[in-house]
């Protein structure tokens, strides 16, 4: 069905005069009236008395008037609908964040939620290796990872995250330089994130320790960032954790980053390149403007 007769039919039996009709339509009268000959071709018969007054609905007209505007008004949501999507206004995004953005993450979703409140958002907590998985099968749209990613990967770096002493009061304080680092650990029971939660974490950690010369004692594992946080708050041990663990330490919990090389690294924004749509471009947008970058 050519929907453009069709408009042409509504805006006729809306008008009831050609002359007006075709000014609404932006056609010349004599083209309305070829349409409206058309669609009575297809229709079996008249669908407008012409008189007088005006062009005026047959009772075949008004059998299909409502028919008309129903397949408009459907034809037009579904338009509507297409040009969400095509400038990402409607559709789906699925982000992964892992420790290092941990507070940065949710805030670029909230404030891209705020602006695009017809896309669905999800925001999963995973490491970065995860992250990389889910954006090969499709499962992940955005990831906020530690960077380097592989070369088949797109990416915006956003900044930085360093390796932190978590301590509690019971403690003491923690060393003032990195090369206090072996002694002050090996006082120290360690609390380790399990390395399949975090595996980039965990080497970072391991990097650093060869750096520097720890050789630390791990006195028990957690499977999540804030278990190890309150563990150090009870006093079983200290721990190795991303500097912006600050941000959800227990208020007995010191983060007290350290200065050292090989205790930095880099943190980004990854997507697929060949699946970047619309609603990845916009979402990138607003990490931007949340980073300032």
């Amino acid at each position: 069905m050519d929907l453009s007769l069709l408009r042409a039919f509504v805006t006729l039996a809306a008008h009831r005069n050609y002359g007006r009709a075709a000014r609404d339509l932006s056609v010349t009268q004599p083209t309305l009236t070829k349409q409206i000959q058309s669609l009575e071709a297809r229709a079996g018969g008249r669908l407008f008395h012409r008189g007088r007054h005006g062009a005026t609905l047959t009772d075949l007209g008004v059998l299909l008037l409502p028919d008309a505007h129903d397949l408009l008004r459907r034809a037009d949501a579904l338009s509507a609908r297409m040009a969400g999507m095509a400038n990402g206004a409607l559709g789906r995004l699925a982000v992964g964040f892992g420790l290092s953005s941990i507070d940065l993450a949710p805030r670029a979703v909230a404030l891209f939620r705020r602006r695009h409140p017809q896309v669905s958002v999800t925001l999963d907590d995973m490491s970065s290796q995860a992250q990389i998985e889910g954006l090969e099968t499709g499962e992940l749209d955005v990831g906020f990872v530690r960077l380097p990613v592989g070369d088949e990967w797109e990416h915006l770096t956003i900044g930085t995250d360093r390796l932190a002493l978590a301590v509690s009061e019971r403690h003491g304080p923690p060393p003032s330089t990195a090369a206090d680092l072996p002694g002050w650990a090996a006082t120290h029971g360690v609390i380790r994130l399990a390395a399949a939660r975090g595996p980039g974490l965990d080497r970072q950690i391991d990097r650093l320790h060869a750096a520097v010369g720890v050789r630390p004692d791990v006195v028990q594992e957690a499977h999540d960032l804030q278990t190890v946080l309150a563990l150090v708050a009870a006093g079983i041990g200290v721990a190795f954790v991303p500097a912006g663990a600050a941000r959800i330490a227990p208020p007995t919990v010191t983060i007290t980053p350290i200065d050292h090389p090989a205790a930095v690294w880099r943190i980004g924004v990854a997507w697929n390149g060949a699946r970047r749509t619309a609603v990845i471009r916009n979402f990138l947008e607003v990490v931007r403007e949340v980073c300032a970058v």
